[in-house]
């Protein structure tokens, strides 16, 4: 349903989970975050460095290895996603509005039927892709390392 009344000219329904993934879990590992939102990894790469470019995410250093980078939500991921939230808000309602009372109520007993179940879900979902160990990030952003050429040079 969110699928639906959702704008999809600014960002990819991808795109835009794994932006909300990291708002809601914090910094994260490439691996971790392309297996959360069940994308193989190139692919997940691609996507971060696509957002990158957009200033919507920002690799980031993690404070207890040095040698991890962390994929992070920037501000301005924050307010892409904050407008994504109202507009699709709006959407609803205008929707909402145009039903007939009882069809509004049957809907709300729906929700509150089906609520429950969603949230569940969604936190066992979440529950599943976490790490056993929180990350912490390091306050600046990570500059890409030269690639290993197999040399001692």
């Amino acid at each position: 349903m969110i699928r639906v009344v959702t704008d999809h000219r600014d960002l990819s329904f991808t795109a835009a989970s794994t932006l909300a993934r990291l708002e809601r879990e914090g910094p994260v590992r490439l691996t971790l975050l392309a297996a959360a939102e069940g994308v193989a990894q190139p692919s997940m790469t691609q996507l971060v460095q696509r957002l990158e470019r957009q200033d919507l995410v920002m690799r980031v250093g993690d404070a207890v290895d040095g040698r991890v980078a962390l994929i992070a939500v920037t501000d301005a991921g924050r307010a892409v996603l904050a407008a994504r939230r109202r507009s699709r808000d709006a959407r609803l309602a205008d929707l909402m509005a145009g039903l007939a009372d009882d069809d509004r109520r049957a809907l709300a007993e729906a929700m509150r039927v089906v609520a429950p179940l969603v949230r569940r879900m969604l936190s066992d979902a979440a529950g599943s892709t976490r790490t056993a160990q929180p990350v912490q990030p390091a306050l600046q952003p990570e500059r890409p390392e030269r690639p290993d050429t197999g040399s001692d040079r």
